[in-house]
Formats: structure tokens, C-alpha cells, sequence
């Protein structure tokens, strides 16, 4: 897959930038004195929703981040009257670009998706609405033969039915965002950040790339992954132009990730830098929320102003990048600050008044079609999806590969610390089926069933000698996953739950993230076919623990 770092060399060509200093010897935080314990991260207390996954939603007229638990990275928000839509990333996951709503900015829910076939790698895009149509810009590596900005566009945001993606012809870029600029014509801003402008429907191109805006620059001693100018976001505020962007690099060290912010008369420049830059940063490890950045600001219900944007959660990056809401206050000069504070503390609501939501469970019982808003395979072929059937209660797999290291597994992303999973499967002659937590094709760990055997997944391969026999005759198999905090235990039954037995073998996957596997994905559970025959799924259980 390709590396934000190789894709930003031919940006970076030329340019005068500075070498970061050795780490060695550097510190983020000054030593504690011999014998100190290490700070315990904050212990937050969010609001038990469905199956006890937590809420944002305080019920008291506050809320606590995340707003969007679970993977929900490069969030890009549009307020649409008194309604707000989002979406996200969706990488390599068919179908893709699910589009969330809400009316208080707090209370979000998953309306379906926006993309249903594979383009490769999908990454940050640009949700908008010109006229009475809305738009979505995106950059995706289809085939991963090079990076292009592709278009869909539906004139019924609620419908669900989206274009076929448009290629633009954009070449070599990420991280679109659109505006309107002074002269009434439509642009599309990209990482680096330069622009291009759009005919007046916004499906095609109508002039060259061209440098855009030289980003501010944090001090060259600040620890930071790379420069990475990325994510531009604008809007027009009393005759300014803002220009949010996100540099520092999406990853790596938790103080690298930040949102910067400069302004404009026009949209062709010249752009002033924003005084109070960088407006949101991870200052030090001890915070609750790391690698900060990625914005959208948005209007809110009451005309007040608030920024979205992503953040990995202090000892959780296996879950990904959270999506946070942070109230912005606006200075007298006409420039705006970020006003949140200590994201550990409950924050007052956008609109107090508005009612929690219980969310969504994640229990199926397949009785409904819930890909996109639920479950999704990972990287599919063209025909991915003609695999999965449902009929009287069960989710039929048809098998993939030869194993959960060169399959299409199907996965659910999760946004509990803890949680308890339990899955019937039923697994016939000529199939190999089962449950695991999936982060890549190069990490995954979980159990495995074939009509005679268990076995077990540790560091993206199967273990031999830990196969365990099944009993002769045995038919569908119940499994039960229970992650607590990073610390798995498997447990699997043949007489449907009645009598359980512990697998031998437990396993810890707080390094199964992006800074040691790259690809800037989570840790998901998955059910996984190969093999000759389909699988079986039934009865689905989620629970927070």
C-alpha cells in the first residue's frame, strides 16, 4: 500500500525544508524523579448506550468525546439547514463512504453508504453541496496503480443512490476540498496544498494545478512525523476565506499530528497565516487524546462554531482514529481559537436540549441487510459482494482464499475498550470458517474452524501445533471472543452454549495499530470463509464489557 511519505516526496521536491533533529535525547516530558509511577491515563465516564457501548451523549446537556467512537478517521462534516451529514475514510472496505446524520452535531447515525464497489484505497475526501446537489470528492488508488481525485455526486443525500465515480484526471493528489470562490466558480483545493478549478458542474477540470497557499511552519525542534501539508478544508466567513489544513503527519509521534489555519479575500491568495496556529496539537503524552488534527469547522444549531476532526485515544490506538468535537470561540480581529480545553472533561452540548441517542446495536441476527452501515469486506474483488447471502436467520460466506491471510474477510468496526463477541458457525465439508480481530492481511489473530479441527491465528499465521481435534460429529460451533483492554480470551462451545471450553492460548494485541503495520487502519472483528464450501454465520452478539 502506498505510504503517505512516498506520496508526498514529489510535493516536498524542491522545497526548502528543514531537517527534523535526532530524537535521540529528546524528550517530550521531562523525567520523573526516581521511584515516580508512571501517570495513569485519565479515566473518563461515558454514558452506557445499546449493549453498553458508550455514548458521547451525557443526557444532561453535555457530552464527552468521542463523539463517533471506533475508526471514523479524516471526518468531513456539512451542514445542510438544520440537518449535519458526515463521513469518513473508508480505505479498502466495500461497501464504502457511509454517510452518518445528526441534528446536534453529538448524536450521529449511519444512513448508508456512498460507494458500493472497489476503487482501492479510499482516503480523506470532501463532503459539499452546491445548488440542490450534493457532492462527494475523494481520492482512491484503484489497483494501486497511482492516486486520482474521483467525484460522486446525488441530488437525494437520504436516498442512499450515489454515481458511479467520476475520474477527474487529477493526478498524483489527496485530500480534496471544494469551495466557491469570489468569482462564483467552483475549485478544488488538494494536499500540498495547491488548486484547480472545476467547470460549473464540478465534473471536470477546467485548468492546470497550481500552487495554492505555502503553509505556516511549526518550529523545526517541535517532534513531528513529517511536514505533510494535507486535508484543506474552506469557508467563507464575513468576507474571509478560511483555509484549515492539517500538517505534522497523520501519525507516528503523538505530538506530530495539527491544525493550522490561514485566511484570504480571495481564493486566489494572498493568504495571511493565522496567529494562533497551531489551533489544536497534542502537546504531550499524557493527554487523553493523541496525533490531533483534521479539521472541519461547522456552523452549529445555536450559530455557534465548533471543529471536528480525529484523534487516537491515549492507549487505544488499536481502535483507530476517533472522531472529537471542540467548541471554537471566534476573536475580536476575526480569527477563531479552539476552545475546549482538556478533552477528558465533559464539554457543554451544542444543543442541550436535543435527546440522547441509544445508537446503534451491533447484535445482528441477519435478519436485514446491514452492510455499510454495519458490516463491510475488505478488500473485495469486483464480484466481492455476490459472496454473502442471507436467508432464515443465517449469513451465508462464500470462501475467499486459502486462508484469513489472503481472504475478504467481512468486519464490524467497534468502539469499546472492552467488549465480549459470540457468533455461531457452521462450517460444512470443504470449509474453514471462524472469528477473528483483523487489523490487515499481515496482522490478525482469532480462531479457526474446519469440520475436524479448531485452529489458532497468532501474528498473522496459523499455529500448527496448537490445533486443537474437534469431536467426531460435532456440528455448528458457538465461539466467544472477550477483548479486555487489548487481553483476549476464546472460548467455544458444540452443544450451542450449554458448556464451554477455554482455549488454551491467550493473546495481547495492543500493537496491532498503524505505527507498526502502517495502512492508517484499526483493529476489527471479522468473519472470515475460504475453502471450497460457504460458511454459515448466525446470532451475531455484541456486548461492551
Amino acid at each position: 500500500m502506498t505510504t503517505r511519505r512516498n506520496l508526498f516526496k514529489g510535493v516536498l521536491a524542491g522545497a526548502a525544508i528543514a531537517p527534523l533533529p535526532s530524537l535521540a535525547g529528546t524528550q517530550v516530558n521531562p523525567p520523573a524523579a526516581p521511584g515516580t509511577p508512571c501517570p495513569a491515563p485519565p479515566a473518563p465516564r461515558w454514558r452506557a448506550g445499546t449493549e453498553g457501548q458508550r455514548r458521547a451523549d451525557l443526557g444532561d446537556g453535555r457530552y464527552l468525546n468521542p463523539i463517533v467512537a471506533g475508526d471514523r478517521p479524516d471526518p468531513t462534516v456539512l451542514k445542510d439547514g438544520d440537518d449535519y451529514y458526515m463521513t469518513f475514510s473508508s480505505f479498502r472496505d466495500v461497501p464504502g463512504i457511509v454517510v452518518w446524520h445528526s441534528t446536534d452535531l453529538v448524536n450521529w447515525t449511519p444512513l448508508g453508504p456512498a460507494l458500493r464497489q472497489p476503487l482501492g484505497d479510499v482516503w480523506a475526501m470532501d463532503l459539499c453541496r452546491h445548488g440542490d446537489r450534493y457532492y462527494i470528492y475523494l481520492p482512491a488508488n484503484p489497483g494501486d496503480r497511482g492516486w486520482r481525485i474521483f467525484v460522486i455526486w446525488t441530488d437525494d443525500i437520504r436516498g442512499g443512490h450515489w454515481s458511479d465515480p467520476v475520474d477527474l484526471g487529477i493526478d498524483g493528489c489527496i485530500d480534496p476540498g471544494h469551495v466557491v470562490g469570489e468569482d462564483g466558480r467552483r475549485y478544488l483545493f488538494v494536499n500540498g496544498i495547491r488548486k484547480v478549478r472545476l467547470t460549473d458542474d464540478g465534473l471536470a477540470t477546467d485548468g492546470e494545478l497550481e500552487p495554492a497557499y505555502a503553509p505556516w511552519r511549526y518550529p523545526q525542534e517541535w517532534i513531528t512525523e513529517n511536514f505533510a501539508p494535507e486535508g484543506p478544508k474552506l469557508f467563507w466567513r464575513e468576507g474571509w476565506l478560511y483555509l484549515v489544513t492539517a500538517v505534522g503527519g497523520t501519525a507516528g509521534p503523538v505530538t506530530g499530528h495539527m491544525v493550522i489555519a490561514a485566511r484570504s479575500r480571495s481564493v486566489h491568495g494572498p493568504w495571511e497565516h493565522c496567529p494562533h496556529n497551531p489551533l489544536v496539537r497534542t502537546r504531550t503524552i499524557d493527554e487523553p487524546w493523541w496525533s490531533r488534527g483534521h479539521a472541519t469547522l461547522v456552523q452549529g444549531p445555536r450559530d455557534d462554531w465548533w471543529m471536528v476532526y480525529h484523534g487516537y485515544e491515549h492507549g487505544y490506538r488499536t481502535l483507530g482514529r476517533q472522531v472529537l468535537l471542540e467548541p471554537v470561540e471566534w476573536t475580536a480581529d476575526g480569527w477563531f481559537r479552539a476552545g475546549g480545553g482538556d478533552l477528558s472533561q465533559p464539554l457543554r452540548k451544542p444543543q442541550p436540549a436535543s435527546t440522547p441517542q441509544d445508537g446503534e446495536a451491533l447484535s445482528d441476527d441477519f435478519s436485514r441487510d446491514r452492510l455499510g452501515t454495519q458490516w463491510c469486506l475488505f478488500q473485495p474483488d469486483a464480484g466481492g459482494l455476490a459472496r454473502i447471502r442471507r436467508a432464515d436467520g443465517t449469513l451465508s460466506l462464500v470462501g475467499a482464499g486459502s486462508s484469513p491471510a489472503d481472504s475478504a474477510p467481512l468486519l464490524c468496526t467497534v468502539g469499546d475498550r472492552s467488549y465480549e463477541i459470540e457468533v455461531t458457525v457452521d462450517v460444512p465439508a470443504g470449509g474453514e470458517g471462524g472469528l477473528l480481530l483483523f487489523y490487515n492481511h499481515k496482522a490478525f489473530v482469532g480462531l479457526g474452524f474446519t469440520p475436524d479441527a479448531v485452529k489458532n491465528f497468532q501474528y498473522a499465521e496459523e499455529h500448527p501445533w496448537a490445533r486443537v481435534p474437534r469431536p467426531p460429529g460435532a456440528g455448528p460451533v458457538r465461539v466467544r471472543l472477550v477483548n479486555d483492554a487489548h487481553v483476549l480470551t476464546w472460548h467455544y462451545s458444540f452443544d450451542g452454549g450449554r458448556s464451554w471450553r477455554l482455549h488454551p492460548t491467550r493473546m495481547e494485541v495492543s500493537g496491532i495499530h498503524h505505527n507498526v503495520f502502517g495502512g492508517f487502519l484499526s483493529l476489527r472483528p471479522g468473519l472470515y470463509s475460504c475453502g471450497r464450501a460457504p460458511v454459515r454465520f448466525a446470532d451475531f452478539r455484541y456486548r461492551a464489557i
